[in-house]
């Protein structure tokens, strides 16, 4: 049976890659419908609250406030009216195994001079500063050729027309193909303990910094030029202001509805059909479901195979998250702190060789109260612990495994972040294993991050946004170009909205909004 023409964009899943796509579109004057398996807009950008206490489930960090800001000109509206962000400095504080800590600060000249007293001699800030000029290079070459576009591989960054002039083979070069985020930091920073640390960009990927590409170091430019911000309301306020942008430019939503499969007819999209039977008709579709999923699970048969047989996508890493409420606060922590491993070899062997959780993991704390009381009771603290883990492998049962992995998590905290009396402090506990995010979340494997990053050639390559496969059908969200991490899956979703609305493949129905010249944020 044929599906009646229409001129509806549609949108797969409701997190943030898919509210991206939906406020991009719907300012460019389409018609756009939004589906959402679950009861809540915003994905893995969830919250849980208990006693008093409010705790974000996913993303804690927000970097790029300038994607987000992109979102919101589309539509000639400023972000500033929607969302209300808070400057963090320091970006994070680090704990090692020796007992010191060394605070990561925005500023080269300041971070220059916590090295010197962490490191004295004048090497390690020296080898800082030239890692940061290298990075400041491979961000600015991302921007140029991998961000804001369609690219799904190494040939859709280069213009063939451009290839052999000797800039670009000069951008080339500087990518370092062949070398590792890891080799890269070390041949700069002599000291591991500041190494380890800078390996932890690469964490907003999920990937190994022994195993990912060195154009990856491109991140701490980002991150230290730009800033590590707070959504006044947790992260989960990211989503809510972009569902309420989305809402006032005429998205309508489908919440609580689980599709069954992308209906193709000749090669293309014409429509979805749900769980219950219900086909809807489209003239193109965004899907914000994983990619490998996507084809697996909803397009399936000759083209789902299609996909398999083009390269073989391995998942990122996934995760343990504790939620735990403290009826008291500690005051040493900054918002954001890393408690790092003995030996950060044995950890990623363990985690991303191995397929086990690491004897010894590194720990990401999150500790809000300090910039927002109102997460937790007077005086207490709305910590939240994540330890990166494997992808689910077919014989981990986190049922039996969690109990002796939490003492494992504790005892690190106690031993490396001078949290002796945690146990004491904890007024109530939630915990989200990788079997929890994978059936919550409908991602591979329970990987937080989407797909890995891993190949020091061609991992920062995920699927491209305009399908290869299905015409009419993009992608976004942490499994599609260009991968994982807020402003990564918010940029996903602006650049499949963009790719669809420049193909011409659905007429526009309304005048588009005109984008505004937003100014950038103060500091705060």
């Amino acid at each position: 049976m044929k599906t009646r023409s229409t001129h509806t964009v549609g949108i797969i899943g409701g997190g943030l890659g898919g509210l991206a796509s939906a406020c991009t579109l719907a300012a460019r004057g389409h018609e756009v419908i939004l589906f959402e398996a679950n009861p809540w807009l915003g994905g893995k950008a969830a919250e849980h609250r208990e006693q008093g206490f409010r705790f974000d489930m996913g993303p804690t960090i927000l970097t790029l406030p300038s994607v987000l800001r992109r979102i919101f000109n589309e539509a000639d509206r400023r972000l500033t009216d929607y969302l209300e962000l808070v400057k963090l400095e320091p970006q994070w504080r680090s704990f090692f195994e020796d007992g010191s800590t060394l605070d990561l600060s925005s500023d080269e000249t300041a971070m220059s001079q916590n090295l010197d007293r962490f490191a004295p001699g004048g090497a390690v800030s020296a080898g800082y500063r030239k890692f940061l000029q290298l990075s400041t290079r491979l961000n600015d070459i991302s921007q140029r050729y991998f961000f804001h576009k369609p690219i799904g591989g190494l040939g859709d960054m280069f213009n063939p027309r451009n290839i052999f002039k000797p800039a670009t083979l000069t951008d080339v070069l500087t990518m370092r193909m062949g070398r590792s985020v890891a080799s890269t930091i070390r041949s700069h920073v002599p000291d591991e303990r500041v190494a380890q640390m800078l390996d932890h960009f690469t964490q907003y990927v999920g990937s190994s910094p022994l195993n990912s590409p060195a154009v990856l170091c491109g991140i701490a430019h980002m991150q230290t030029d730009e800033g590590v911000w707070y959504p006044i309301g947790g992260t989960r306020a990211v989503p809510v202001a972009l569902a309420r942008l989305a809402e006032e430019l005429g998205v309508r939503f489908r919440l609580n509805t689980q599709i069954k499969r992308i209906v193709i007819e000749s090669g293309r999209v014409v429509g979805l059909e749900t769980e219950t039977g219900e086909r809807i008709a489209l003239s193109a579709l965004v899907s914000n479901m994983d990619a490998v999923r996507t084809h697996r699970e909803l397009i399936g048969g000759e083209l789902g195979r299609r996909f398999d047989a083009r390269r073989e996508y391995e998942p990122a890493c996934s995760g343990v998250v504790l939620y735990l409420g403290l009826k008291n606060r500690y005051d040493h922590l900054a918002h954001h702190n890393f408690v790092f491993s003995r030996d950060h070899e044995e950890e990623f062997e363990a985690i991303y060789n191995q397929g086990e959780p690491a004897p010894d993991p590194t720990a990401y704390l999150c500790a809000p109260s300090q910039t927002e009381p109102a997460v937790a009771p007077a005086g207490g603290e709305a910590l939240y612990v994540l330890v990166h883990t494997p992808y689910l492998r077919p014989h981990h049962d986190w049922q039996k495994m969690l109990p002796a992995y939490r003492r494992t998590i504790i005892e690190r905290l106690k031993r490396t972040a001078g949290m002796e009396d945690i146990e004491r402090r904890i007024v109530c506990e939630r915990v989200l294993t990788p079997q929890d995010i994978h059936d919550r979340y409908r991602v591979l494997n329970g990987a937080i991050y989407g797909l890995s990053s891993h190949g020091k050639y061609l991992g920062a390559f995920k699927p491209g946004n305009r399908s290869r496969d299905v015409r009419g059908l993009y992608l976004a969200g942490g499994a599609a170009h260009p991968g994982p991490g807020m402003p990564m899956v918010l940029m996903s979703g602006w650049i499949a909205a963009d790719a669809l609305d420049k193909d011409g493949v659905v007429e526009p129905r309304r005048e588009r909004s005109v984008p505004s010249n937003e100014p950038e944020l103060a500091a705060a």
